[in-house]
């Protein structure tokens, strides 16, 4: 095959989804609630034997730099690409084309994600490897999570006829991505049987995507032909700022996926995915007690407590809750959060109108 394989990392997403634990200094990437590895590190860990450290790239902003540095030292200094300020995922994808282009213009590179969880990474890596195959043919490949209830948080992809199949994996031709629906609309994509959750992961080569960018976006184009032909100069730190806070932020499912042609989906079942995108999701991939209860942290005395979280961060604090069910109780010294498990997903809410009042605490 002509042309290097590479990742790229998405790793500059703010922390609010496991507020008061994740900040906008230390977001949910960072955090260590898994195997005592933080995301971040397990999004690294989880490529070993598919790429070397000088194929990772990791895109994120100034003040998560260091943090991400010492989390993994094995990634070459070179290798963090620094956008200013958060611009939506589809500058961050056009950055990392730029600078792959110039380092091997016939590239491959597979955009992942720094906070999800993957169980199964053996698959997770195969799947990497036939979606490369496909992508050497010009096509976009995005991996599709296959759905297990009719969820209205996620994006949908739906799924046409098969494209091929390669080692085993099934491809399939995309009819249409559909934007997080309402519970009706999720109820009928589930029982269809033909639509997979947007994963945010998407595999393609570097010139194929640089074209949909110049026929989709073509203001995002030209700002990176901008920052491309200063690159490397002493002028590049002023463009790229420049550049960058010109542009209006947008994802790359809208900016580009949703309008794109030769667009396929890999269903990547059996990857015990979990986006850890609420508090609730944890009882997704944590181990419980035999009360259904999972504790992290500090100390916690449970009388009648069922099917509940707690988190303390202070090892000489005790936790104690009687006759709960249901419930995520999270204290991090500075906030304490109590929020029944079927509200988690509000905790966002809160922490933009606590931002928008000015609080200390995001």
């Amino acid at each position: 095959m002509s042309g290097s394989y590479y990742a790229v990392i998405m790793a500059g997403g703010g922390g609010t989804r496991l507020w008061p634990l994740s900040r906008k200094t230390r977001p949910k990437q960072m955090l260590r609630i898994i195997e005592q590895r933080s995301l971040f590190q397990m999004a690294v860990d989880r490529l070993g034997g598919l790429f070397e450290p000088h194929q990772i790239l990791v895109v994120t902003v100034p003040d998560q730099l260091r943090e991400l540095r010492e989390q993994c030292p094995q990634i070459p200094a070179e290798n963090f690409l620094l956008e200013p300020a958060p611009r939506g995922t589809a500058a961050v994808v056009g950055l990392a084309a730029v600078h792959l282009g110039r380092l091997d213009p016939e590239a491959v590179m597979a955009v992942l994600t720094a906070d999800h969880y993957i169980g199964n990474q053996e698959w997770f890596r195969q799947l990497l490897r036939v979606a490369e195959i496909v992508a050497r043919q010009d096509y976009l490949v995005t991996l599709g999570i296959n759905p297990t209830f009719a969820a209205t948080g996620y994006g949908y992809i739906q799924q046409g006829k098969l494209q091929g199949t390669y080692h085993g994996v099934d491809v399939y031709h995309v009819v249409r991505f559909k934007e997080k629906p309402d519970e009706f609309q999720a109820q009928v994509m589930l029982a269809r049987g033909d639509h997979t959750w947007n994963s945010g992961m998407f595999i393609w080569k570097i010139e194929r995507i640089r074209q949909e960018i110049r026929r989709q976006m073509p203001q995002l184009e030209a700002a990176l032909s901008e920052i491309e032909m200063n690159w490397g100069k002493p002028s590049y730190a002023a463009v790229l700022e420049q550049q960058w806070q010109a542009l209006t932020p947008e994802t790359i499912d809208y900016g580009i996926m949703e309008g794109a042609s030769d667009v396929v989906v890999i269903p990547a079942g059996a990857l015990n995915w979990s986006d850890v995108g609420s508090w609730d999701s944890l009882f997704d991939v944590l181990p419980a007690d035999s009360q259904g209860n999972i504790v992290m942290g500090g100390r916690h005395f449970g009388l009648d407590t069922r099917q509940s979280l707690v988190y303390v961060s202070e090892e000489h604090r005790l936790i104690v809750t009687i006759g709960i069910r249901d419930l995520v109780v999270v204290d991090t010294g500075d906030v304490l959060l109590i929020v029944r498990k079927d509200e988690a997903q509000k905790v966002r809410q809160v922490v933009e109108i606590l931002r928008e009042n000015g609080e200390m605490y995001i």
